[in-house]
């Protein structure tokens, strides 16, 4: 059954959220089914003629507390968004009380915490090192991939491909980005770094999204370049992330990757049967 179908006269709720100006819609699907199609997906991310974000987030019921799942703006979907389940974990530990989130994905099971000071942290598990798990076309070092600059590759439930620069600001970011999401080594395309180590425990870092362009933050990305960092002798476990859109604390601890950082509720809004509609 198509989503306009499956809703009252009076609309779709949805909650728009952010973290760091990563921008997600949020819509709910515990007491009612919602059909979430690619259509729907590529209409609201429209920033002129929809809502506009740089991902789609489902909640569902599930193992845990609920279940997440993620939709590119370009419509397809993905595994992992760090910043999407701080800001859903959020919700819940307001919705319920509870100073401890337990979610599943398709990423697998992942906790989330009150931090206080209004942050939220998420544990996104253990990184994915080897290039089949990746995934990676072909069998080649993660460490030091063949490609101009020799980045490194990451799996975070979401493939990740991270450039160690000398000055993060110099890379001319949408076509640098653009090119690299789509290289034959992601056959499932992947997300693009450009970092700056500056200094023994930060790194400047601007992201370019597989299909969504340009963010302002991502947390899936600040796990994969602290990592990278840490596999390539460049910091200590515990890293400041910082973006264009704010700063994220990443901690890669033996029970997987941290990363910490704040969360915003921007307003609530209802989709209207007119704009379902006009979907089909």
């Amino acid at each position: 059954m198509r989503a306009m179908e499956q809703i009252a006269d009076t609309g779709l709720p949805f909650r728009k959220m952010h973290g760091l100006g990563n921008d997600f819609v949020i819509l709910d699907a515990r007491a009612s089914g919602i059909e979430v199609t690619k259509a729907l997906v590529c209409a609201l991310a429209d920033r002129h003629r929809g809502v506009g974000f740089d991902q789609l987030a489902l909640i569902s019921t599930g193992e845990g507390d609920a279940h997440l799942s993620f939709f590119n703006a370009d419509g397809s979907s993905s595994a992992a968004c760090g910043n999407a389940t701080r800001c859903i974990a959020r919700l819940l530990m307001d919705e319920t009380g509870a100073k401890n989130i337990r979610l599943s994905t398709d990423r697998g099971q992942l906790v989330a915490q009150d931090a206080g000071d209004g942050l939220v942290s998420v544990n996104m598990g253990h990184p994915q090192l080897t290039w089949q798990d990746i995934p990676l076309a072909e069998e080649v070092d993660t460490l030091e991939l063949p490609i101009e600059g020799a980045p490194v590759a990451t799996g975070m439930g979401n493939p990740h491909c991270t450039f160690f620069v000398e000055d993060a600001e110099a890379i001319p970011l949408e076509e640098f980005g653009s090119r690299y999401e789509t290289h034959p080594l992601y056959p499932k395309r992947t997300n693009v770094q450009i970092a700056q180590v500056t200094g023994p425990d930060r790194i400047r870092m601007r992201v370019w999204e597989r299909g969504v362009g340009i963010t302002l933050a991502s947390g899936s990305s600040s796990c994969a370049a602290a990592v990278a960092a840490v596999r390539r002798g460049l910091t200590g476990r515990s890293v400041r992330i910082d973006l264009d859109g704010g700063t994220l604390h990443v901690d890669w601890c033996d029970d997987g990757v941290w990363m910490t950082g704040p969360t915003a509720h921007v307003f609530d809004g209802v989709l209207t049967r007119e704009f379902l509609e006009s979907l089909t």
